[in-house]
């Protein structure tokens, strides 16, 4: 009991800093070093398939012509295995949750990795699996003073094992986020790849509403929060933006 509890704790340890215990000078399990890795895809590779194929069938039909050629668009370039980034442009109403847990859910029925991330906490509970941006990627906490930033991610790590095996990236409420973290996660990804590719070769898929929120910078003025936006990023000429216009709760019942 003693040891599974030392398990548990460094498991979360290293889900938050990325750090065994005995890095902090505290008491670690004696357990191969590939454990930790194993860990970290585990968490990704634990869905039971059964479900994700009920939750398919159930949901597929209920989609709208427009979030199905969105769908449809997602999977065929997972397929292609060709990298990308998409930048869904969902304003509150139109089924963006909806249509981001049929995406997850279809990935990750076919064996593959889905990860899915978030800029807020709150946000990141409403993803199947979601977790922060910030504690996913280790992102710096003042990244709007590091236009050359890197996510503090080893490449022996377990998240590094898991982003190398990612067949998309999904982060939810990306509007909140400095154009900095997109950038370091894309220096990142090429690292972790050791390629040039656009985010080493891995789909990203933004989503969320800039017409709802913006970066928050402390002691900032309007501009630098525009000037801060995903949108003055030098890698959103390479996005391919697809939109949900149709609002579903209009006309619905208190």
């Amino acid at each position: 009991m003693h040891i599974e509890a030392l398990v548990l704790i460094e498991d979360l340890c290293v889900l938050i800093s990325n750090l065994p215990l005995n890095h902090y000078d505290m008491l670690s399990p004696n357990r191969p070093a590939t454990d930790l890795v194993n860990t970290d895809l585990q968490r990704e590779q634990k869905y039971d398939h059964r479900n994700l194929s009920t939750t398919i069938t159930n949901s597929a039909p209920l989609l709208t012509a427009g979030q199905k050629n969105i769908y449809d668009r997602i999977m065929l370039a997972v397929a292609a295995e060709q990298g990308g980034i998409f930048y869904l442009d969902a304003p509150g109403g139109t089924g963006k949750a909806f249509l981001i847990s049929l995406i997850l859910a279809k990935i990750r029925s076919q064996q593959k990795i889905a990860l899915a991330v978030a800029s807020s906490g709150i946000a990141a509970t409403l993803l199947d699996g979601g977790r922060t941006a910030n504690s996913t990627f280790k992102l710096p906490l003042d990244i709007h003073h590091k236009p050359d930033a890197m996510c503090n991610i080893k490449k022996n790590s377990g998240i590094a094992a898991v982003l190398r095996k990612s067949s998309i990236i999904i982060w939810d409420e990306c509007t909140m986020a400095h154009k900095y973290s997109l950038e370091a996660l894309h220096r990142t990804m090429q690292d972790l790849n050791s390629n040039n590719k656009l985010f080493g070769g891995t789909i990203l898929l933004l989503s969320g509403d800039f017409r709802q929120s913006l970066p928050v910078i402390p002691r900032s003025t309007f501009a630098d929060e525009i000037n801060s936006c995903l949108k003055q990023s030098f890698l959103w000429r390479s996005v391919e933006t697809l939109r949900l216009t149709i609002n579903m709760r209009v006309g619905q019942p208190f």
